[in-house]
């Protein structure tokens, strides 16, 4: 995707000479209020809120303000290039699709749709723990693009090895473990909302379709946490059958049972007891390499990689876990500092312009995670709204890109920033 800039600009400009606005708005703000109007309030509130009130969103996002660009003229732009390489492969963009769960609430297709979208692009597809889709079926709709896998770490170490030699048999190439949601956040929009989408039989493909999830004995729950199958709780049965993946329920052939499923993972899914010991023991799971989501503190990085990680992911959940939590892109810097090259450092948190992009590389990242704003482009269009997110990030990037004087993205370092944020 050399140089996609003007000719994504031409195809739109064209396109409304003849009448034809683009159904994928490209401002941000325009896409985000058009996915709204789209979901159904509780699939928005589940999507689109935070933890608290949402001021680590907030700061996400805020974050890029502070950063100023340093325009330098009369270089030769003519030509951009725009790829990076990461663990052996070389990517036409320095931008990944970050996991997120359920994605069946913003289209029906959910992780299928998104996968198509990304692999279109030739991007990696970050696929959830609670992913609406086997892992397996996802893998299929990727194709041969790159796939990364994302591990939620439950109580049960050997769900965590059976997802990860599913990861390996399916052509995964990376493995992603979440560190920062060993329990839910505070949410009040769900909580408003009294939904949770996982007591539904949503976001669980990859459990119910996973041999040791499904020949664990039950499991102890807490009775505050066991779902009631009481009459009220008829319509939302009804709901979870509806959308249980295709292909299941002939093992799960009443209500009763497919409730089971869910109290069980219910009870495993929280594991508030890891520690920096366990890291080498995930290390011996698998052959992929791991990187891990969640880092904010530098001291936690250099813990990370003697544990034998082999990349950081600079993050704290897109605001969904603690509020007033540091923005992102504040710690970025320090924990690019602590890595110092030895393993790639990702950023992820309020990615929504190409200039935001260029910041997060300026200030130490190979890369970046893209968020909710694909999944918006999903909820308005499939994976032909999932691409089109893409490819407006993608011209804005190259074109700024040029505009700041630059032609390739390793000339992007501190020296593009102002010099009072160097």
């Amino acid at each position: 995707m050399s140089a996609p800039g003007r000719r994504y600009q031409a195809k739109i400009f064209t396109a409304g000479f003849a009448g034809r606005r683009p159904s994928i708005p490209c401002a941000p703000h325009a896409l985000e209020r058009a996915a709204e109007a789209r979901m159904s309030r509780k699939a928005w509130a589940y999507v689109a809120g935070g933890a608290g009130l949402e001021r680590t969103m907030a700061a996400n996002c805020s974050a890029f303000s502070r950063y100023s660009l340093l325009q330098r003229m009369l270089r030769d732009v003519s030509t951009r290039q725009l790829s990076v390489e990461l663990f052996g492969r070389t990517l036409p963009l320095p931008i990944l699709l970050a996991p997120i769960g359920v994605l069946e609430l913003a289209h029906r297709q959910g992780d299928l749709a998104a996968a198509r979208g990304a692999a279109a692009a030739g991007l990696p597809f970050i696929v959830s723990s609670q992913a609406s889709h086997p892992l397996e079926a996802i893998a299929g709709a990727a194709g041969d693009a790159p796939r990364w896998f994302q591990l939620y770490w439950s109580a049960k170490d050997e769900v965590a090895a059976s997802f990860l030699r599913r990861a390996e048999a399916a052509g995964y190439e990376a493995i992603v473990v979440t560190l920062d949601t060993t329990q839910l956040g505070w949410r009040p929009r769900d909580l408003d909302g009294g939904y949770l989408p996982f007591l539904r039989g949503r976001g669980m493909a990859n459990y119910i379709s996973d041999p040791v999830f499904s020949a664990l004995p039950p499991q102890p729950i807490n009775p505050a946490e066991r779902p009631k199958l009481g009459l009220r709780a008829l319509p939302a049965v009804a709901e979870l059958l509806r959308h249980w993946p295709r292909g299941t329920l002939s093992a799960l052939a009443s209500p009763q049972a497919v409730m089971q499923a869910v109290q069980q993972f219910i009870a495993i899914y929280s594991r508030p007891d890891l520690t920096w010991a366990d890291l080498p023991r995930l290390r011996e799971m698998t052959r992929l390499p791991i990187l891990v989501k969640g880092i904010l503190h530098p001291e936690d990085a250099r813990k990370a990689l003697d544990a034998g990680m082999d990349g950081i992911i600079v993050s704290n959940h897109g605001g969904r876990q603690v509020d007033g939590a540091v923005a992102s892109l504040d710690m970025l810097p320090a924990v690019a500092e602590a890595v110092a090259g030895r393993v790639p450092v990702l950023f992820d948190g309020g990615i929504r312009t190409g200039a935001d992009v260029i910041k997060a590389l300026s200030l130490g990242a190979r890369a970046v995670l893209l968020g909710r704003p694909y999944v918006y482009g999903l909820a308005l269009g499939g994976e032909e709204g999932v691409l089109a997110v893409i490819q407006a990030l993608a011209g804005e990037l190259d074109l700024t890109l040029a505009l700041m004087g630059c032609q390739r993205l390793d000339e992007l370092d501190r020296s593009v920033l102002a010099p009072q944020f160097r």
